[in-house]
């Protein structure tokens, strides 16, 4: 699967370039047809065409995440300026007195600086969602005999994506300024990008966090890693937490005094317990908060009796179109947001920081505050 996709990528990315490449080369042929003008012409043109095609390509290489994205998005932005431009003069050539000659409404050098304008600036929005952190706050109600929480919850921090160990302490402090009962991390805690030391300082963070109840913690399929080359494996992630302070919930469930449960699953890409095995066990007149990073496993965990299942994963959708497709095609069950399946209310929150691509679209970067009530 993984394959497949990054071979649609790079013939995305291929047809990008070579898009672009055309759309300069005719912005230096002035409109003219590439066939119609002498050969030392269109080679000249050629030329300095490749010079900000090559640039564009060097910053594929040296960043391609964000690179790659914001590429995609000025095939299409001047793909549909040029399609919106040539219906216009289609138009008006239609309407124009017959024997005048055909003409072009705006300049191709028009169009580009539209096209490349309004790229950027739809990629420097998406670039300040992914990285401001917004609040998100939601209300839930129980007929459950229990005291009032306020659970702060975060997800797919993915440290040294979007900021680094001190920038993630910075957002924890402003996280403990709304006195939070506890906090809750839902998965992607690190990536394969994060370094040893940021780490060991977000966890301290972590440890000198006040709270009523602590701060808990489930995996992510992030958390352990797909390569071999940071710096601290998946054991050393779980022994900082701990040393912290944080509890690690890997398949256990922790008491909140006499009226709560956090249930903490492992990821869904490791070898896990059912729902049901971790949920039947507990006093059902006590509410459970269930930590889950990937949002796949709702109809089991309403089946269950859950009272709030808490989730990351999705990035909210990360760009658009891609949170739609995402339910589609069954790869989540919930994208963003707030949901409720007869007595289980379902929480995803979009992340507080991004993976790799650090921009956002139809979605922001967020911490959430949950009251019970």
């Amino acid at each position: 699967m993984f394959l497949a996709l990054f071979i649609v990528i790079i013939v995305l990315l291929c047809l990008g370039l070579y898009y672009v490449f055309t759309r300069f080369r005719s912005l230096f042929l002035k409109g003219k047809d590439p066939k119609k003008v002498e050969k030392k012409e269109r080679r000249k043109a050629s030329l300095l065409a490749l010079i900000p095609v090559a640039a564009i390509a060097a910053w594929c290489v040296l960043k391609p995440y964000a690179a790659v994205v914001a590429v995609l998005h000025l095939m299409i932005i001047w793909a549909l300026l040029d399609l919106l431009f040539s219906i216009i003069d289609l138009i008006r050539n239609k309407k124009k007195a017959e024997g005048e000659p055909n003409v072009k409404t705006v300049p191709v050098w028009v169009t580009a600086i539209l096209a490349i304008v309004l790229c950027s600036i739809y990629m420097g929005i998406a670039y300040y969602l992914a990285h401001h952190v917004y609040e998100t706050r939601y209300a839930i109600t129980t007929e459950k005999a229990v005291p009032p929480i306020k659970i702060a919850l975060i997800a797919d921090s993915h440290i040294g994506a979007c900021f680094d160990g001190e920038g993630f302490a910075a957002h924890m402090k402003t996280i403990e300024e709304q006195n939070p009962d506890l906090l809750v991390i839902s998965g992607d805690f690190v990536d394969d990008d994060t370094k040893r030391k940021d780490l060991e300082i977000a966890c301290t963070a972590l440890g000198s966090m006040k709270t009523t109840y602590g701060v808990f913690y489930v995996p992510g399929n992030h958390d352990r890693g797909y390569s071999q080359y940071r710096d601290f494996s998946y054991e050393d992630l779980l022994v900082e937490l701990r040393k912290n302070n944080v509890t690690v919930l890997l398949d256990e469930v922790a008491e909140l005094g006499d009226s709560y449960y956090v249930v903490g699953r492992k990821d869904r890409s490791m070898q896990r317990k059912e729902i049901e095995e971790l949920i039947s066990p507990l006093d059902q007149s006590r509410f459970t908060i269930v930590l889950d990073h990937q949002p796949n496993d709702y109809k089991a965990e309403a089946a269950a009796g859950c009272d709030l299942v808490l989730s990351g994963h999705t990035h909210g959708g990360q760009m658009i179109p891609i949170g739609p497709l995402g339910e589609l095609i069954g790869a989540n069950d919930a994208t963003y947001g707030k949901e409720t399946r007869g007595n289980t209310t379902f929480i995803v929150t979009s992340g507080i920081a991004d993976w790799a691509i650090p921009y956002k679209t139809g979605t922001i970067s967020e911490y959430v505050l949950v009251e019970v009530n």
